[in-house]
Formats: structure tokens, C-alpha cells, sequence
């Protein structure tokens, strides 16, 4: 089923192609996770990847993640000599965090370490590792303004080491490590997972029709997959609040809004009060969410063509699966079906105008693999809209303070405006 709203921000619907299956998950053959407190104290529930029962305030409530990479293996157990002193990226102490898994975690490393930021993420810092022939993947929060509650590692950490039995693809967890003095922040290590992620035209321009449709239905099978895991039966049960959670996220939106904005943005508080005012009730809000699922948060190969994991799941939490549905329409037909598409550092890649299916096929493949009731979709986009755009404005923010490494930040705040403008649009279908 489609949503007259949902067909009016795109141009035109095209017939769904027959669907082939997505590639089975693989998972990585890694070590297993640990756990680390800060100095001096044990761990902590909220250390060890757990929430107090009723959960806190939902990571689907923060903020952007970049992509993080790809999953590989574990070394066997040596002495590790000190860390590269020069050309280390900012946000790491490469000589600590040596010294730290030397004692920890002497397994996962075997000489000399070096670091490379990698590029495309938008928020949090995802770096790969290397001690010569092995490769590891760390993920911390950002530099300079952090919002509260936001960029929780321990989340993260918490929720992939869960889906590791599922059949939802997630990069193996290998160690989390809440103590601030190692690196300057709380950070985890993962495994690295062979894949791309596809995030730009570049990428995305030489892939065949075939490859386009067939990664577009591999991304919905995987949405369909998280969305029925049952929470309690992964250890998830308290990972969030479901019940009000349509309503707290507009509340807790609104919110981080305020904390990042410095400039005038016209229609955001009609498109906050618009949400606020008609929230759906929902049955389905108990499930899994991601909070940013997209296709470049994903790892994939095209030959054959599968998704190899599912990235950045700071936001992860229970609420409704729809919530996942209309962010990736706005980032889909939006963003990557509008003028907006044009190399923007958001969407730019995704979408029918980069030639992959249509919103309305994705909805219908999903609706297919899934129990999840997908009625009018209308409010869930505008959500998406409005979440979105509180997302590139405290990019945007972060960015005007010098507070971001890598590139493509120039043009965040150029899609706030249009983001507000949809999703007046949307919101006020009936």
C-alpha cells in the first residue's frame, strides 16, 4: 500500500519490477566483545551495553552518525610496540589507546598502530585502524558541541553486539570503552566488514539497472528483517520506550533544535507544532528501529549483490518501524528525487533520479517481507523531514564553530529550508 502524500513528493510512480532475493548474511568470524570501564571503578549498566529497566530517552532522539566501515579479523596475541606519533587524526591518542589494548585486548593488535579518519560521515567519528596487516574500525562521538544524550557509544555497542544472531548484517562489537581518558571520549572497536559504502553518483553511476533495482530491494528486505526481530528474545526488551514514542520524538527533536540553531529558519516551528498536534496512534511501536536507516548506512557488494552490514546505529531504539520507513523517503524522494539531488552531500547517489527504484516500489517490497501495517505514510515522512533537518542544522551549527573534520559540510545548511518546506507539505495531507 502507498500514500497519496508519498506519491505527491515524487514525480510520477513506475511499475515494481519482480523482486529477487537479497544474498543471505555472513557474519564475521571475529573475537568476541568486551566491555571496559572507566579507570579505577567497575563497569556500569550503562558501560556494559545495557539500559536501565524502562530504557532512558531513546537514541532515535539524537543526532547524525556517519557511515562506518567495513568489518575484517582478529590477530593473534602479541606485544605492541608504541603507537605512529605523526599524522595521527584529530580525536585520537594512538600512544594510549596502544597502551590500553595492549593490557586489555592484546589479541586485537600486533604492531604499530596507524589511523585514518574515514571520510563521509557527518557527525560521528569513525576511524580505521591498522598495525600492519590488520585492520580494525573505532567509533567515538564528535569533537567540540555535543548535545546531551546524544552519540552514545554504548548504544551503539549495546545493539549490534544484540542483532549479531539475527539475521540483520551488523559488523561484529569487539570492545567498548567508556573511560574519557584514553582518547578524549568514550569509543568502541569493530570488526571490519568487506563492502562499500555507496553514497554519491561516483559511486553509483556505473552500477548497471540491475544492480540498481536489486540493491534497492536487498536495502527494504534488510528494513523488513530488523523490524521483526522480536526485542526480548535479543536482550532488548528495555532498550527504549515505546509506548509515546511518535510524540517524544517530536518533542525531543523540537528540543535539539533549539540547541543548535543560530540563524532565523522560517516554517520549522508550524512543521513542529503541525506533528505535535496530529501524532498517530500506532500498534507496531515495540519493534527494533534504526533511526537512520539508509543506503549509505549500509555496506554492500554488487557482484554478488547483498548487503554486508547495517552501519551507525546511535539512534537505534523501540518505537515505530514507520519512523525508519519516512526518513528514508525523504531521503529517497525528497532529497534524491529533487532538484535538491544534485550533489548534495546528503542524498546525492540515492534515488530514482540516480536511477534506482521508485519510493513507491521500496514501500511495496518492504510491505511484502514485513507484518508491519503500512498504512498512510504522510506523517511519518514529515517526521523525517522535520528530523532531518534538525540533523543538518546542528551540522550546520558544528560546522560554522570549526567543529567538523572531513569535507562536504558547505552545503548542510542549504537543505534545512527545503527539508521545512516538505514537510509542511506532507504534514498537512489528510
Amino acid at each position: 500500500m502507498t500514500d497519496p502524500a508519498v506519491d505527491a513528493l515524487r514525480p510520477g510512480n513506475q511499475p515494481a519490477t519482480p523482486a529477487r532475493p537479497a544474498a543471505p548474511h555472513q557474519p564475521s568470524g571475529t573475537a568476541p566483545e568486551r566491555v571496559d570501564a572507566p579507570s579505577g571503578g567497575p563497569a556500569t549498566a550503562q558501560e556494559q551495553g545495557s539500559a536501565p529497566p524502562g530504557g532512558p530517552a531513546t537514541a532515535a532522539e539524537q543526532v547524525d552518525a556517519p557511515p562506518a566501515v567495513r568489518g575484517g579479523r582478529a590477530g593473534e596475541p602479541a606485544d605492541v610496540p608504541p603507537a605512529t606519533r605523526g599524522g595521527v587524526p584529530k580525536g585520537l591518542d594512538l600512544d594510549r589507546l596502544a597502551a590500553y589494548l595492549a593490557e586489555r585486548r592484546p589479541e586485537l593488535v600486533g604492531g604499530p598502530l596507524t589511523a585514518t579518519l574515514i571520510a563521509g560521515g557527518k557527525s560521528n567519528l569513525t576511524y580505521l585502524l591498522r598495525d600492519g596487516d590488520r585492520e580494525l574500525v573505532l567509533r567515538r562521538p564528535p569533537l567540540g558541541h555535543v548535545l546531551a544524550t546524544a552519540h552514545d557509544m554504548a548504544r551503539e555497542h549495546r545493539v549490534i553486539t544484540a542483532l549479531a544472531p539475527t539475521a540483520v548484517p551488523v559488523p561484529a562489537a569487539l570492545l567498548l570503552c567508556a573511560d574519557p581518558a584514553i582518547i578524549g571520549a568514550p569509543f568502541y572497536l569493530m570488526a571490519k566488514v568487506d563492502g562499500r559504502v555507496l553514497r554519491s553518483r561516483v559511486q553509483t553511476d556505473p552500477l548497471t539497472a540491475g544492480q540498481r533495482h536489486d540493491l534497492a530491494m536487498a536495502m527494504m528486505d534488510t528494513l523488513a528483517a530488523l523490524h521483526t526481530v522480536d526485542p526480548a528474545e535479543v536482550g532488548l526488551a528495555d532498550f527504549g520506550r515505546p509506548d509515546g514514542y511518535l510524540g517524544r520524538q517530536v518533542r525531543r527533536w523540537a528540543g535539539q533544535l533549539e540547541k543548535s540553531r543560530s540563524r532565523a529558519l522560517p516554517g520549522v516551528e508550524e512543521l513542529r507544532d503541525a506533528l505535535a498536534d496530529s501524532v498517530p496512534e500506532r500498534a507496531d511501536a515495540g519493534r527494533v528501529v534504526h533511526g537512520d536507516f539508509r543506503l549509505d548506512n549500509l555496506l554492500t557488494t554488487t557482484d554478488p549483490v547483498a548487503v554486508r552490514a547495517v552501519l551507525d546505529w546511535e539512534m537505534a531504539t523501540l518505537g515505530d518501524p514507520l519512523a525508519d520507513l519516512g526518513l528514508l523517503l525523504t531521503y529517497w524522494d525528497v532529497l534524491g528525487d529533487s532538484d535538491l539531488a544534485e550533489g548534495n552531500p546528503v542524498a546525492d547517489g540515492l534515488g530514482p533520479r540516480a536511477g534506482f527504484p521508485t519510493g513507491a516500489d521500496l514501500i511495496d517490497r518492504y510491505a511484502g517481507r514485513s507484518d508491519v501495517d503500512v498504512g498512510p505514510l504522510h506523517w511519518h515522512v514529515a517526521l523525517g523531514c522535520f528530523k532531518l533537518a534538525v540533523i543538518c542544522e546542528g551540522i550546520h551549527y558544528r560546522h560554522t564553530l570549526g567543529q567538523t573534520l572531513g569535507g562536504g559540510f558547505d552545503r548542510i545548511g542549504e537543505l534545512v529550508d527545503p527539508l521545512v518546506e516538505h514537510g509542511l507539505h506532507a504534514v498537512r495531507e489528510r
